[in-house]
């Protein structure tokens, strides 16, 4: 399935949909880019999507400014493995990290390794 919006914003169409193989242009994966994408791999402002980059991306794997997914990589990331400068998670690595195991400057989790760890089993770095 595509669908783009005729309507524009900086060059970029408004909505932009690219679902499953385009067998018409010989893709095997839809792309979709634009301010709001969904699709297979989503390029956007909003991108939603198995792939997902953008200024907040959703997906199974989503890298971006506020990133949210199964893994998440951007400033703030929230997903099951998280990667960030804030990162909340299962698994989170980050200044700011909290989750089931946190690795961070201020980490809190189950499992807290960091200069300032708290929570359940705490690994402090640096003699602290």
């Amino acid at each position: 399935m595509r669908y783009q919006s005729t309507l524009k914003t900086f060059g970029w169409p408004l909505l932009s949909v690219a679902l499953g193989p385009d067998l018409a242009s010989n893709e095997g994966r839809g792309v979709a880019r634009g301010v709001v994408a969904i699709g297979d791999i989503a390029i956007g402002g909003l991108a939603l999507g198995g792939v997902a980059f953008g200024i907040i991306p959703f997906g199974g794997l989503s890298l971006g400014v506020t990133a949210i997914g199964g893994a998440a990589f951007g400033l703030v990331a929230l997903g099951g493995f998280a990667l960030g400068a804030v990162a909340l998670g299962g698994f989170a690595i980050g200044v700011y990290a909290a989750g089931g195991g946190a690795i961070g400057v201020y980490a809190s989790g189950g499992l807290a390794i960091g200069i300032h760890p708290e929570g359940g089993a705490v690994i402090p770095l640096f003699g602290r």
